[in-house]
């Protein structure tokens, strides 16, 4: 069933926020929330490919979205 929208847009900011103190980057609020979320969709895929699938609620997709979001903010300084 997943987390909803609300909870969604909540888990991904405090996802985004918190990899973006971790990888010291400077974005804003509306960064955040997309690469919290954007973040947790990628890394639930690639989870998934591998058989190991993170429970629908918020503590295990908020460390996926941590995860996910720093895997992003990597990858695109390595693009960059």
């Amino acid at each position: 069933m997943g987390l909803g929208i609300i909870a969604s847009i909540i888990v991904g900011g405090l996802a985004g926020w918190i990899a973006s103190m971790i990888m010291k980057a400077n974005t804003g609020i509306l960064l955040n929330v997309v690469l919290g979320i954007i973040g947790a969709v990628v890394l639930n895929a690639i989870l998934g490919l591998i058989g190991i699938y993170a429970a629908n609620s918020w503590i295990p997709q908020l460390f996926v979205g941590i995860a996910g979001a720093s895997l992003l903010i990597w990858a695109y300084r390595r693009m960059r």
